[in-house]
């Protein structure tokens, strides 16, 4: 049983609320609170009492890198063995069956840049930075940031903030597309919880089919996306949710989805 020190997890209606609280390190993902964030996906992903899952930080950061001072003491072995189970929790949660919300409180930089870039969607505070710095300590990304970044903002503008390390504000993660909302830090959680609350009132079973198909998909070539594609549009027409989503739309009342 892993013990909960670095991280508050609370169920709010059926949304999963996880906020990573090291306010004193700027929530820095240690190898402790990587652990514990592991452990949390895992405990939920076959949770039928949650929805959504909001995923923030305590403070002025989401979270602000790696614990430097791990790093420092790593050699070549211990280094790519950090990469490797950091790469395993952005894998969990890219991959978790319902949909992780992250709500960028501040600054969101190396380690905490790809734990958002891992998120399905990303609604960030005015006040939040972002970027990965890790070429300033002599080191690449490497929990996915070379490649979730250049897959979200081209590989142009990935090259950029990667060799230079610079930081963008919120406004311009928002253009180019590393972000997908920008709101007032006191409406940040507020409208996560809304965000949450809509994507609740929909079918479950067809909301973890989308993701699968687009993060999935995403990892083939077009054709072979879209047949895939093919094959979960054809196996969810055998479900509950489908025939009460079509029958609820044609007798003109609210559908009532069970996620079966």
């Amino acid at each position: 049983m892993v013990e909960l020190k670095n991280l508050l997890v609370e169920k709010k209606d059926n949304i999963l609320v996880i906020t990573i609280n090291r306010e004193k390190a700027m929530n820095a993902l240690d190898d402790e609170t990587v652990t514990e964030l592991q452990h949390v996906f895992n405990k939920h992903k076959d949770d039928e009492g949650i929805g959504c899952v909001i995923l923030t930080g305590a403070g002025k950061a989401f979270v602000a890198g790696a614990d430097i001072s791990e790093l420092a003491a790593a050699d070549s072995v211990k280094g790519k063995a950090i990469s490797e189970k950091g790469l395993k929790l952005m894998e969990t949660i890219q991959y978790f069956p319902h949909p992780v919300i992250a709500a960028i409180n501040g600054f969101a930089l190396g380690g905490g840049c790809e734990l958002a870039m891992a998120c399905d969607i990303r609604l960030a505070s005015e006040k939040a930075k972002m970027g990965q710095p890790e070429i300033n300590l002599g080191i690449i990304p490497g929990y996915g940031g070379t490649q979730r970044l250049s897959r979200l903002v081209g590989r142009g503008k990935a090259m950029e903030l990667i060799l230079t390390g610079n930081m963008v504000d919120a406004a311009e993660a928002h253009r180019i597309g590393l972000v997908d909302e920008v709101y007032p830090p006191d409406e940040l959680m507020d409208k996560a919880f809304e965000l949450a609350k809509l994507i609740n009132s929909k079918s479950p079973l067809s909301i973890s089919i989308a993701k699968e198909a687009i993060n999935r998909g995403l990892d083939m070539p077009l054709m072979d996306g879209c047949d895939f594609e093919m094959n979960l549009f054809g196996e969810i027409f055998g479900s509950d949710d489908k025939n009460e989503g079509t029958n609820a739309f044609l007798e003109k009342r609210k559908p009532n989805f069970t996620g079966k």
